[in-house]
């Protein structure tokens, strides 16, 4: 689910203590997500085996040995849950079946079997804050009428005005409009996001009882861990309070709303933490292990997508009693610009540092435009961009962003094809577009399509590879040339340069463990750190900018980098990783 993006208010710090299991570089073994590079794959655009035109289990299945060769150590897979796909799989009918457009159970089994097998990890999607409207619940609710018991475990609230004409209160979805909508018998339901998605209500003691058992059940199927979605969302203010402005998607991470990030949603999380600390995981396999490495422990993982209004807030999802992880959507949201990624990346190991939480980075996302298109427009605009700006600015910057990102200790999280260098497709037909908050007109943007497109594998065939049966949102014609088979073995490839870095975070030791980084002294508009023998300097500048050599290059993103006299000249938006021994 899209977000709005935050400010920066200050927060109260936690009161917990930091985290017994926050492990230092060097450490013998240490929890495999605390360094891991997890990609995320949108399964109705990553390979459709059946030629639909639509991606599917047995697509991703497929690809598996891809992503291994690529170098991550997991994969989160969007929603495939039964949905009559409102809201692209984010409206659950069942969260305990697989929807026949993307397979069966015995897909889904067969998936995480065969990801084990090639020494990667799984993560699903969890949707707890809304269900579909055809969720056998909420149908019940509507079918039983005014006074069904099932009606508590969402939010049914009569109207104001004189016949009730008027919605409870003055709560705006973010997808635009009203957050009711009215029912034919007069009662209005609460939906945060589309009409179609109704909010549970997580004080119905049901509502939990029902999601420890879906935990449960695809914790018994092998699932490594949960990304979930509006973890921030699931408890509102006693009351249902008014906000008092009809600007509420311009508020939204903001500040604390009635119905985000309520102090309430930290109980949910620790009830799940002891279900999923239930399932000891056993060490990684031979297969995800590297030469010098440390062996990463088993373990079940929750990662939040908790938009607040700072980091500090963040920080509270991920107490050592809660959840894992959370997204940085602060750093994701943040421009191309030394002063501003060096404050965000401070800031966020402050705030994890004291409940030993690892930091998470990501630049791209399934809501978001790709950094690729968003480094190559002017910065300031958001992360939702209607124009291409200029591509190859964008391509050297988003490459540039991504070398700074996974020298970041912590975990990272990449967005299928990234590692192509694919841009948003800003040119989309209105009428192929799905996104339900393009129709609704207001509220977000509505162009997360765009980079949802499916992804090119070769270089001809109907749908570059995706498929036999084409893709359901069409593909430009120039994406041949970043496919796989275009980039895979092509020197200077952004494919291959994602490939290098990822074997080399793999290779150096304790590169993405620890909570801290040295700043080294470096030119305006220039990052520079070093973590034990390895330096990362980043050069945002539109030109090269000579700095000091840091011994030998291991990678740059982009041009050679020129050396002379203990000197580097660092090309225009370029990373480069040094071994100083």
């Amino acid at each position: 689910m899209s977000r709005q993006h935050p400010a920066a208010p200050s927060a109260p710090p936690s009161p917990h203590a930091a985290s017994p299991h926050a492990a230092a570089p060097g450490a013998a073994h240490r929890d495999w997500w605390r360094d891991a590079v997890i990609y995320q794959v949108y399964p109705r655009s990553f390979a459709d085996s059946d030629g639909d035109g639509m991606g599917d289990l047995a697509g991703v299945r497929s690809r598996l040995p891809y992503l291994r060769a690529l170098g991550v150590d997991a994969v989160w897979l969007s929603p495939f849950y039964a949905s009559p796909q409102a809201d692209a799989g984010y409206d659950v009918a069942d969260y305990r079946a697989v929807d026949p457009m993307f397979g069966t159970l015995t897909d889904a089994d067969g998936l995480i079997r065969d990801a084990h097998a090639q020494g990667l990890r799984i993560i699903v999607d969890l949707v707890p804050n809304h269900s579909s409207d055809q969720h056998e619940w909420f149908k019940r609710a509507l079918a039983e009428g005014p006074g069904s018991p099932l009606r508590d475990r969402y939010h049914f609230r009569p109207g104001k005005g004189a016949r009730g004409e008027l919605p409870p209160n003055d709560w705006e979805s973010v997808f635009g409009g009203p957050a009711w909508t009215r029912v034919p018998d007069g009662a209005w339901y609460l939906h945060l996001f589309a009409p179609e998605q109704p909010d549970f209500n997580w004080e119905h003691p049901a509502v939990g009882d029902e999601f420890r058992t879906i935990l449960r059940f695809w914790l018994d199927l092998g699932v490594d861990g949960f990304r979930v979605d509006v973890a921030h969302g699931l408890v509102k203010a006693e009351g249902l309070p008014d906000i008092g402005t009809r600007d509420q998607v311009r508020l939204l991470g903001n500040g604390v709303m009635p119905f985000f990030d309520q102090d309430g949603v930290h109980a949910v999380y620790r009830e799940w933490r002891t279900v999923l600390d239930e399932y000891a995981g056993d060490e990684e396999p031979a297969a995800a292990s590297a030469p010098g490495r440390p062996r990463r422990t088993g373990g079940r993982m929750f990662v939040a997508e908790a938009w607040t209004p700072t980091v500090e807030r963040t920080a509270r999802y991920v107490r050592p009693d809660e959840l894992h992880q959370a997204f940085n959507f602060q750093y994701l949201s943040t421009d191309w610009d030394a002063g501003e990624l060096r404050r965000i990346i401070d800031r966020t190991l402050d705030a994890m540092r004291p409940v030993g939480a690892p930091a998470t980075w990501v630049l791209s996302n399934h809501d978001v435009t790709r950094h690729a298109t968003r480094f190559a427009n002017p910065p300031g605009l958001g992360t939702q961009i209607r124009t291409a700006g200029d591509r190859e600015q964008g391509l050297r910057r988003a490459r540039a962003a991504t070398l700074l990102m996974l020298a970041l200790p912590g975990s990272a999280y990449l967005y299928q094809g990234e590692e192509l260098g694919l841009p948003d497709v800003v040119d989309l037909p209105d009428e192929v577009r799905q996104d339900p908050a393009y129709f609704r007109g207001a509220g977000q943007d509505g162009f997360r399509d765009g980079c949802r497109v499916p992804i090119p594998w070769t270089r001809t065939g109907p749908s570059y590879g995706f498929g036999s049966g084409g893709s359901w949102l069409p593909q430009p014609s120039t994406w041949g040339e970043l496919s796989v088979q275009a980039q895979q073995g092509t020197p200077g490839s952004t494919l291959e340069l994602y490939r290098r870095a990822l074997r080399l975070r793999r290779a150096e030791p304790g590169l993405g463990a620890g909570d801290a980084v040295e700043w080294l002294r470096a030119p305006e508009g220039v990052l520079a750190f070093r973590r034990g023998e390895f330096v990362c300097v980043a050069n945002t500048t539109g030109e090269s900018v000579t700095t000091r050599s840091h011994g030998r290059v291991l990678l740059s993103s982009g041009d050679e980098v020129t050396e002379a006299d203990g000197e580097a000249k660092v090309p225009a938006d370029t990373t480069v990783w040094w071994a100083m021994t």
